[in-house]
């Protein structure tokens, strides 16, 4: 309840306010499981990101330190986010991220594990290649690019799922890793080049 409430209250916000310009709705699918891959320029992207998707929740990972405030942990959690620690390999988040996707959800992630100071796309670290490798899902990018100013264009562009199936059955070698992170920030990065 609390999430569709705040996510039609987003929506108008990026119709009004933050006008938006979204491309490529139509490549968002219907059904999951699904990885959702964005580029982080700011702390509301998640907002972008979950509103983008009007007939499912996105289950986000979020750095643990929000959790530890207890009005703003409160509304993380009910919102259906799970913690991270974004300076240590951190099993029991990709346990649960597995899990979630396990039962057909859609969870969000931004590989760079940061916000851009500079507003380019930066490197992934490997949790988001693991997640795909082990879950099989589907890696959803997504650009975002622009600003959250007042009445300042933000533009949105969402992109096909990626085709990573031939790393399917493979083990989670540190190179493996490495390239699947680079195929999915190139991908993310191309999106951001064109809008």
């Amino acid at each position: 309840m609390l999430y569709s409430i705040l996510r039609s209250i987003f929506r108008g916000v990026y119709a009004t306010v933050i006008p938006w310009r979204v491309e490529g709705l139509e490549n968002i699918p219907r059904e999951g499981p699904l990885i959702i891959c964005s580029n982080h320029i700011n702390w509301a992207d998640p907002t972008v990101v979950g509103s983008l998707v009007r007939h499912r929740r996105v289950y986000f990972m979020a750095k643990e330190e929000l959790f530890n405030y207890i009005v703003l942990g409160n509304i993380v959690k009910r919102l259906g986010a799970f913690p991270v620690k974004r300076d240590s390999a951190d099993l029991s988040t990709i346990k649960r991220a597995l899990g979630l996707l396990k039962e057909g959800e859609f969870i969000g992630l931004f590989p760079e594990g940061t916000r851009s100071h500079t507003g380019q796309v930066g490197e992934a670290l490997p949790g988001v290649a693991l997640i795909a490798l082990k879950s099989r899902a589907p890696v959803l990018p997504v650009a975002i690019k622009g600003s959250y100013l007042p009445f300042q264009r933000l533009k949105v562009r969402v992109g096909t799922p990626l085709n990573l199936e031939r790393y399917h059955g493979e083990k989670a070698r540190r190179e493996l890793l490495a390239g699947m992170s680079r195929e999915i920030m190139a991908e993310i990065r191309r999106l951001h080049a064109g809008i």
